[in-house]
């Protein structure tokens, strides 16, 4: 959950947010290792005299081809794999269909017979002491933790986006077309999110609450529901 005045981060709760947000911190120092190159060039053109022959050195056209490629190297490298390991989804344990609406969302686990519902977001006047305004929904996406889960996202009119930060997780959903993406949550705990598309003048009233919880737990609720 954000708090204010953040400027980093939510605290990661899966592997691939832990790895975005390193990888995040790798591109920033390359980008300060630049800038203050960069900055000391400046600083060093301004306050001496180059001559001439400094400026035509093949030797410093040389490094400053090269050099930008290794760079580019550096921040490719992770980047892909960071992109391979969020495509790749390998026998999941649990898959769950998230579908848009204006302006809620329905959710079916595709495991289990006819376990299904729609998650509204609570009006203030009815939230409980202790939740938050208007990220809190009258029914929350339990999942057991440490569980591979694959959202299928979809949309019944127009373009919505099932997203939560904590989990590094931000999927679209098209009407007439199936997404997918996977995530496994690492601890316990509620995780918010929120539609991240602009899909009418509702938009920022489909909230996203996940819930991630010891398995027994889950096998109890689903036991319950599906009953």
């Amino acid at each position: 959950m954000a708090n204010h005045s953040q400027l980093g981060f939510q605290d990661a709760s899966s592997p691939i947010m832990e790895e975005l947000v390193e990888f995040h911190d790798h591109a920033l120092m390359v980008a300060l290792a630049i800038c203050s190159l960069v900055l000391y060039l400046l600083a060093l053109m301004l306050t001496e005299k180059l001559s001439s022959s400094t400026v035509d050195a093949q030797e410093i056209e040389l490094i400053w081809t090269i050099l930008p490629a290794i760079v580019l190297i550096l921040l490719a490298l992770p980047s892909l794999q960071i992109l391979y390991m969020m495509d790749e989804i390998n026998e999941p344990d649990l898959t769950l269909k998230a579908i848009g609406h204006q302006w809620y969302w329905s959710y079916e686990y595709t495991d289990f017979k006819d376990l299904t519902f729609d998650a509204y977001m609570v009006p203030t006047m009815d939230l409980p002491l202790g939740h938050f305004r208007l990220l809190e929904t009258d029914h929350r996406i339990i999942i057991p933790m440490e569980s591979l889960i694959r959202i299928i996202v979809t949309a019944d009119d127009v373009l919505h986006s099932w997203a939560i930060p904590t989990l590094g997780v931000k999927t679209d959903a098209i009407p007439g077309r199936l997404n997918q993406t996977s995530f496994i949550t690492t601890r316990p705990g509620i995780f918010y999110g929120q539609c991240s598309e602009i899909c009418g003048a509702n938009h920022s009233f489909m909230p996203i609450v996940v819930e991630s919880t010891p398995l027994t737990y889950f096998e109890n609720w689903s036991s319950m529901l599906s009953s």
